[in-house]
């Protein structure tokens, strides 16, 4: 018997105050700033560190990370419809062990490739990575 793939399933909860439930789960008070579009940016740079962790655990690598995330939304020139247009996120990583060369340029790939937020993003956003202290 052929088994599919995996499938994750999500649920939040939005109530008259802005009140938001993950799953049912920890409320959260979203201030009116908190835009879906900021939402947007902060669940790409938490879902790239989590796929970060992912792949770093089973490596022994720990890590400590500020993330930044900015996004242009316009219309966009083949439906006019508005959208991301660009969207840039910058992580700056406290790596231990830091991996060398080419181990840590596939550790950073591989975090941006199964981050499925990224994944579900047109355009693709551009990544710029710092490891202690120096720009990759």
């Amino acid at each position: 018997m052929a088994v599919g793939p995996k499938e994750f399933r999500y649920a939040i909860g939005l109530d008259r105050t802005g009140r938001a439930t993950a799953d049912g789960r920890s409320p959260v008070e979203l201030d009116a700033a908190w835009t879906p579009e900021h939402l947007v940016l902060a669940g790409l740079a938490r879902c790239t560190l989590q796929s970060l962790r992912f792949h770093a655990e089973p490596l022994g690598i720990d890590f400590l990370a500020n993330a930044s995330a900015s996004g242009m939304v316009t219309r966009r020139p083949e439906d006019g419809r508005y959208a991301f247009v660009e969207i840039d996120v910058e992580l700056d990583l406290e790596l231990d062990p830091v991996p060398p060369g080419e181990e840590l340029a596939a550790l950073l790939a591989k975090a941006e490739r199964d981050c499925f937020v990224r994944a579900s993003l047109k355009p693709s956003p551009r990544y710029h990575w710092s490891v202690n202290g120096a720009a990759i």
